[in-house]
């Protein structure tokens, strides 16, 4: 989606809203696909004292495999926007992932919209931040409950393990 910003260009103090629904389902992370359905971006372009700010959110719902359990989950991102746009970069060698070039009088507010939410996403998908992941032994997933598995003993303290079972 191009976005004509013309009217605000000259004009300090002037706004223009926009908002978008981009389908990011492409994308790969890792190995799955996790955007089954659109991304949303609305916001807001400022001229504040010359300078193009746009500011707003992105929202998409996510459905992965937790990188720690491998267990199936959705969640809801939420992603705040907030760049600003330059008739032309300064030095292309050291650009800014802030700073997006105007296509002229328009800004392409999709390839923003997909920029920010790559440079957002985590790194790894995990199902909560809490999450205990899977018994290296046996398999289970900890976060239903401890496994059955006996504790390893350290090698150098078996002899002190015979006399406690004595």
């Amino acid at each position: 989606m191009l976005l004509d910003l013309s009217k605000i260009i000259d004009c300090p103090g002037a706004s223009c809203e926009f908002s978008t629904s981009l389908d990011l389902s492409d994308l790969c992370f890792g190995s799955i696909y996790p955007l089954k359905t659109p991304v949303i971006a609305s916001g807001k372009v400022r001229n504040t004292a010359g300078v193009l700010m746009a500011t707003g959110t992105i929202s998409a719902h996510l459905t992965a495999v937790c990188d720690r359990c491998a267990a199936e989950y959705e969640d809801d991102l939420s992603y705040p926007l907030d760049v600003v746009l330059v008739t032309e970069l300064a030095d292309e060698d050291h650009e800014d992932e802030r700073t997006f070039p105007l296509e002229g009088n328009f800004a392409n507010i999709d390839e923003i919209v997909r920029t920010v939410f790559i440079l957002n996403m985590d790194t790894k998908f995990l199902c909560s931040d809490d999450c205990k992941g899977l018994c290296c032994r046996c398999g289970k997933n900890l976060n239903e409950g401890p496994c059955d598995c006996q504790k390893e003993i350290d090698p150098r303290f078996a002899a002190l393990q015979q006399l406690l079972n004595k």
